[in-house]
């Protein structure tokens, strides 16, 4: 897979995980949808200003996105989306994913 491919994944990935469409990224950002998917398909080269554009909406670091960190930065980048995740849940349903995870095999 091309730098290219792998930057437009994470893009994707953490667009996903930001709980946001391409449209409402789109919007946000001031951009037009099929720009957002032809980045995200690696169809169109994502300048600097956007990635750092990109970094800031998704709350996910400019390194990260540019394969700059290890896989293991990775995964702390899923675990603050997941811990951003959580705090906006409510209590009720905070417990009850608690208890999924719990029973879940480790």
């Amino acid at each position: 897979m091309s730098d290219r491919e792998q930057i437009a994944e994470r893009l994707k990935e953490a667009r996903i995980m930001s709980g946001l469409s391409q449209e409402n990224a789109a919007k946000i950002l001031q951009m037009h949808r099929p720009a957002i998917s032809e980045i995200e398909s690696g169809k169109r080269k994502v300048s600097a200003e956007e990635i750092i554009q990109f970094a800031k909406l998704y709350k996910v670091s400019t390194s990260w996105l540019l394969l700059k960190e290890e896989d293991e930065t990775a995964f702390d980048e899923q675990i603050k989306i997941a811990a951003r995740e959580l705090s906006s849940m409510d209590e009720s349903d905070r417990k009850k994913l608690l208890e999924i995870l719990r029973i879940l095999p480790k």
